[in-house]
């Protein structure tokens, strides 16, 4: 292997990048604004009190003490930002995008529901108008709908003056009933609902509401981030900077790439047959030096995100170094290999652009896979770029042990030699 003149061509390739100063400063520049926009995004730091707030319209159209006991408990959930509003508005605001949902009590909700609640009919409708865009808000809201609804309303039932009207008709029905032990369990039963009814309002208090009691949740949640730290929140800037980093590098091994298409373009190629090198000591310089300007941008983009985003390396240090340089060489060697696959420049450039931003959100660097349908989720599993951005995720905000980079590795280096291999073969040397 011809050392000498391998070294050569890796030190006029860092020298060429290295010399175009604005290229440079973009390539890490840009990066990092963007992981800074979707980190923040994504909940940056550590969520601020008014982040992430699902926006939610209520329209009342009952105005009875469950309407708007349930419109009070909504507003007051920190999940939520709630506006009242009337139904066109509220259809009108959902539609544009301004409220991701939006309930509607239609008239005579408070009455209907609380004899509901004992008899199973005559159920009112409550409207829940959707942005469809937004199914995921749209059913925390009516999960919370649910959860609230039930509390006021069997409160209602069981102290207030709906729930007495009902108790009251309920009785006066079984009293026309033939004389069954269920008929009198029931009986039972509602006479007790009907006394705690009764001793509630005994002494209604100045403000005039009533302080009864209703059915909720028997236990409560404590929402715990499992990072790598106890108490210490979720770093959204430690993902989208692991995703920024790996399309820019992938960016700059497709110039990488259509350089080696413009040295036969502009006429360079024959002076570069003309050195005592192999096509295979060729390839290997060119993938060497592409996968030390990676490793240069990913530490500079890395350095800027640890001062100013607080991003931390909690997991392993060598797992860390292993996945990126790993990352690295799968880059030199998918940016050759789509050079030796394109026939000229402009062309390679635009398909090896539209493959790298398929590799890219399909690995989750965008946005994170989470998000995904299932098969989606499953199917990235087959793309290098998101063993990449797991094994980024897990040396940094997840603080996983070196043993969770070993496998992300070995699945870069093997895509790596497999790009490089195909690049290799498909090189025309003789042109």
């Amino acid at each position: 292997m011809n050392t000498t003149a391998m070294r050569a061509l890796i030190r006029n390739d860092l020298r060429l990048y290295l010399a175009d100063r604005r290229a440079m400063i973009v390539g890490v520049l840009v990066p990092i604004l963007i992981a800074g926009f979707f980190g923040y995004v994504f909940g940056g730091a550590g969520r601020s009190e008014g982040q992430g707030k699902i926006p939610v319209a209520v329209v009342d159209e009952d105005h009875s003490s469950v309407s708007r006991a349930i419109a009070a408990d909504l507003t007051a959930d920190p999940l939520l930002a709630v506006s009242a509003l009337g139904r066109a508005a509220a259809l009108d605001q959902v539609k544009s995008g301004k409220q991701n949902a939006a309930a509607v009590f239609p008239r005579g909700f408070g009455e209907r529901t609380t004899r509901s609640l004992f008899t199973g009919t005559d159920k009112p409708q409550v409207v829940l108008l959707v942005d469809p865009s937004q199914v995921t808000a749209a059913r925390v809201v009516e999960g919370l709908l649910a959860q609230y609804s039930m509390k006021e309303i069997s409160k209602e039932a069981f102290t207030g003056s709906y729930g007495r009207k009902a108790i009251d008709r309920y009785l006066e029905q079984l009293e026309q009933l033939k004389p069954t032990p269920l008929r009198t369990d029931m009986r039972t039963l509602l006479l007790a609902a009907r006394r705690l009814n009764d001793q509630s309002n005994a002494g209604v208090p100045a403000d005039g509401k009533t302080h009864g009691f209703g059915l909720s949740i028997p236990y409560t949640v404590a929402s715990t981030p499992v990072t790598a730290r106890d108490n210490v929140p979720y770093n959204g800037y430690a993902h989208s900077v692991a995703g920024m980093a790996m399309q820019f590098i992938l960016f700059a091994g497709i110039d990488a790439g259509v350089v080696l298409l413009l040295t036969r373009e502009r006429g360079v190629w024959q002076r570069l047959r003309s050195a005592p090198l192999h096509r295979s000591e060729f390839m290997l310089a060119r993938a060497l030096a592409t996968t030390l300007i990676g490793l240069f941008q990913v530490t500079v983009i890395y350095v800027a995100a640890i001062v100013l985003f607080k991003v931390r390396i909690d997991g392993s240090w060598p797992g860390f170094i292993a996945v990126v340089i790993a990352l690295c060489l799968l880059n030199a060697g998918f940016g050759l290999m789509l050079a030796t696959l394109g026939r000229n420049a402009s062309t390679t450039r635009g398909l090896a652009m539209m493959a790298t931003l398929l590799l890219v959100m399909i690995g989750g660097a965008w946005v994170p896979t989470f998000v995904f349908p299932r098969w989606l989720q499953e199917a990235s599993r087959y793309v290098p770029t998101r063993w990449a951005v797991d094994g980024l995720d897990g040396a940094t905000w997840r603080g996983l042990p070196f043993e969770a980079a070993v496998l992300p590795t070995v699945i870069l280096i093997g895509s790596a030699a497999a790009c490089l291999l195909v690049a290799i073969w498909r090189f025309r040397w003789e042109e």
